[in-house]
């Protein structure tokens, strides 16, 4: 799936926004439900202004399974099983706004890390969250 310089890429800017997780995940979130705010249905244990402590904790939960899934690049399937299971049996969701999330994500990256996110670097991220997007929607039936 991914070549060695595109793994090398993943896992330099995962290096960066280590230890991150809760601040980078909150503003995915916020820029998410801002651009588009129909995705605030799947997280309606948020309530419909979510506080930043709310922000945090669940963005930093989303954010650790993405670092899971940097450290086993090669095992996206049997390590993203449970989360996939979750996101189409238990919580429904559709699964168009695992794009939308992507999006997102790629922007706050390039907003903090500006010159250090090359364009390289996007297109390996780009690769490997379309990847994780993937395993994700294969439970969908």
């Amino acid at each position: 799936m991914l070549s060695a310089q595109e793994r090398a890429h993943i896992a330099q800017v995962w290096d960066l926004i280590a230890g991150q997780e809760a601040l980078f995940g909150a503003e995915l979130l916020r820029r998410l439900f801002t651009v588009y705010p129909s995705t605030k249905v799947y997280f309606r244990h948020l309530g419909d202004h979510p506080d930043e402590v709310q922000l945090l904790n669940h963005g930093q939960r989303m954010l650790q399974a993405v670092g899971v899934a940097v450290q086993y690049v090669d095992n996206l399937r049997a390590v993203l099983s449970p989360l996939a299971d979750l996101h189409a049996q238990v919580l429904r969701v559709d699964p168009t706004n695992f794009p939308l999330v992507i999006q997102c994500f790629q922007v706050v990256l390039a907003s903090h890390l500006q010159d250090e996110f090359t364009v390289e670097m996007q297109a390996s991220w780009d690769k490997f969250l379309t990847g994780m997007a993937v395993v994700l929607t294969e439970k969908y039936r």
